[in-house]
């Protein structure tokens, strides 16, 4: 059994409870920090909260702690894509005789030497209206503890069945029946008509064709991406739909994710349009759409993808793009639009427990207004 053996322990116990049951913050792990917790929410006020229990003697320890602090807070920015973090630094054990530096850049330092030392300091009091309200217990020593600690692990408990239901992975029945079309209709050109690079067999199966499509024939903008130029093409672009399919239809599910991939060939299609004139077929723009999905999905979870996303995901989407400029005969508007709209439609059909209406709402309003804009260069301009 543990015991609570000072006040120190009391007044750390009370403000994890609030931080973490209360206010939703998440527990960083931080390598090598020691008596230190350190706690992260993306959209807070303050996005990093840091509670230091070490004793702290003299300005020379006070100076590395500092140094020490901002060297951590740059590398949460980099995993978690934060630019612009504020740190709430809280010290419970230093020396009386210190004076701390009250904010130094985006970081507020509080010197807690009890628990009301929080409840009336006017920064936090500002960002946590209700921070004395939900810190007054009854429980003292071990029971306050108990109680604690149980209500800290039932909310982690909430949260890890909640990351079990987001990365749990489930048959990609969608993604390998959008591969089974591809092939089917690949071969279907060739038993149908004259192959998958002639050019008027393309148009009878459903080929972006802008003339044909400002003349009526609007199906031309989701069937075109079933189709594909060559047996290379085929293989190249199911071959990343293979990789990267079954990811966004356990993250999003099944609906969503068929939602998503059917827009964005849509707005790839539109997108070629603006650049391009003649016969294009692929879903190389939905594979793009699948990328921005991830990204989106990938910064609402960055605590997990951060470092997923920075070592694969950007550098992938970088490269692609860079050899569809570099690459005659490759529609890099298409890879565009898919990628800006896989973005748009991500957050418009939302991630589970992470997007707010809010975003929502400007999420349906940016892609109707991207629309607007490609349909009246596409079709009226």
């Amino acid at each position: 059994m543990h015991q609570i053996k000072t006040k120190t322990d009391e007044k750390t116990l009370k403000l994890l409870y609030y931080f973490i049951v209360e206010q939703g913050y998440n527990i960083i792990v931080v390598h090598g920090s020691k008596d230190e917790v350190w706690l992260e929410k993306t959209k807070a006020k303050y996005n990093v909260i840091r509670i230091a229990s070490n004793y702290i003697h003299n300005v020379e320890q006070l100076d590395y702690d500092y140094q020490k602090t901002n060297y951590i807070v740059s590398n949460i920015k980099k995993k978690t894509f934060m630019f612009n973090v504020k740190v709430l630094n809280v010290f419970t054990n230093i020396n009386e005789n210190l004076t701390l530096e009250k904010q130094t850049n985006n970081m507020v330092n509080i010197n807690m030497k009890k628990i009301d030392d929080i409840y009336h300091n006017q920064l936090v009091i500002d960002a946590f209206p209700n921070i004395e309200e939900k810190t007054k217990f009854v429980e003292k020593g071990e029971k306050l503890l108990m109680k604690i600690s149980n209500e800290i692990n039932r909310k982690n408990l909430k949260e890890a069945r909640k990351s079990e239901a987001v990365f749990s992975k489930d048959f990609p029945i969608v993604t390998y029946t959008l591969i089974a079309i591809n092939v089917v209709l690949f071969f279907a050109m060739y038993v149908l008509g004259q192959g998958s690079t002639h050019i008027q067999t393309l148009i009878n199966f459903g080929a972006s064709y802008p003339p044909l499509i400002r003349a009526g024939e609007y199906f031309r903008l989701l069937t075109s991406g079933f189709l594909h130029i060559g047996i290379l093409h085929l293989l190249f672009n199911n071959y990343f739909l293979y990789i990267i399919g079954p990811q966004i239809e356990n993250f999003f599910g099944r609906v969503k994710y068929i939602i998503i991939y059917l827009g964005t060939i849509i707005f790839a299609s539109l997108m070629s349009m603006l650049f391009f004139e003649g016969v294009s077929a692929g879903a190389s723009g939905a594979i793009f759409g699948l990328l921005g999905a991830t990204l989106y999905f990938g910064y609402h979870h960055r605590a997990f993808l951060g470092n997923f996303l920075r070592s694969y995901i950007i550098p992938l989407i970088v490269i692609n793009l860079f050899i569809g400029f570099s690459i005659s005969g490759i529609n890099n508007a298409a890879h565009i639009g898919g990628l800006l709209s896989g973005v748009m439609l991500a957050a418009v059909v939302g991630i589970e427990h992470k997007t707010d209406n809010f975003e929502r709402i400007n999420a349906i309003i940016i892609t109707i207004l991207f629309t607007a804009f490609l349909l009246y260069l596409g079709f009226f301009n």
